[in-house]
């Protein structure tokens, strides 16, 4: 447990490097896991995990990179793409720990993935909030293409409100694979605090400005989203049937990795040498409403 003031962060690492509940003020504002979830380790039942070494779905599970078709495999059933790459089905190693502030690491090497790196993710609890630093290097012999991010889960209040700034809206294909970008229109706009859709919305919203408001009025708490500008994109996952949504920070365009456009800076893949590593923070502030 992590704790700042008024501020307490749990991770859990053995179940994917996850968060498990963050808590400002006796106030939930990522969804808990519950103790169900924990006993049977379901990470999708997280209040947040890590996205590496790429963010979203890969469709047809293949990408061709350097003259080379690389395959993935599905793993997350009943999907049929791979989704949101493999460091959150592994357990984390804690390297540091503090009563503030801990390190989880991962290495994976290549076997039925074509991916061989290291990450480590990086918290800090203070007074203003949770910051993640999260650092991927390629510890593979080939030059490869790398994304990641954060996937955290939020309740569902009838009265919550999403605020943030966006270029693009990248329309959704089937399986939830993203398509190609589009203009954002208006009626899709977050630049005012808006409640959420009614309808399915999974989308990645490009061109994101690197901040998203949550306001959540019967909590009287909010929580603010800062991002470092290689989280390019954000990705919003809404479907009116569950309690609860999610609002994730991302590196890569979703369905980038189809497009195989690896110099365009707006599909925002990092390609990384042997050896070479990327690394970005992730801010999550609470504050109470009227602030």
């Amino acid at each position: 447990m992590l704790k700042a003031g008024a501020l307490e962060v749990e991770l859990v690492p053995q179940i994917g490097g996850s968060v498990s509940s963050l808590r400002w003020c006796g106030i939930d504002l990522m969804r808990r896991l519950s103790d169900h979830d924990r006993e049977a380790g379901n990470v999708l039942g997280v209040a947040m995990f890590p996205m590496m070494p790429y963010a979203n779905r890969i469709a047809g599970n293949t990408f061709d990179f350097a003259a080379e078709r690389w395959r993935v495999l599905p793993n997350n059933p009943p999907e049929i793409f791979n989704v949101h790459g493999s460091g959150w089905q592994h357990a984390w190693t804690v390297t540091e720990a503090g009563a503030g502030n801990a390190t989880l690491s991962l290495d994976v090497t290549a076997r039925t993935e074509p991916y061989s790196y290291r990450a480590t993710q990086a918290f800090t609890a203070s007074q203003e909030g949770l910051s993640v630093t999260m650092t991927l290097t390629n510890s593979g012999p080939v030059s490869m293409p790398f994304g990641f991010g954060l996937h955290p889960w939020f309740d569902r209040d009838p009265d919550v409100t999403l605020q943030f700034e966006a270029r693009r809206f990248y329309l959704e294909e089937p399986g939830g694979v993203s398509g190609d970008p589009i203009t954002l229109p208006p009626e899709l706009d977050f630049a005012e605090a808006r409640p959420l859709p009614g309808g399915w919305r999974n989308n990645d919203y490009g061109g994101w400005g690197g901040e998203a408001t949550l306001r959540f009025p019967s909590r009287g708490a909010g929580l603010r989203i800062k991002a470092d500008p290689v989280f390019k994109h954000l990705m919003l996952y809404a479907d009116p049937t569950k309690p609860y949504f999610c609002v994730e920070p991302q590196t890569n365009a979703s369905g980038a990795f189809n497009r195989g456009r690896w110099a365009d800076s707006d599909e925002g893949a990092i390609v990384l040498a042997p050896g070479e590593n990327a690394a970005g923070t992730v801010s999550f502030l609470p504050f109470a409403l009227g602030e």
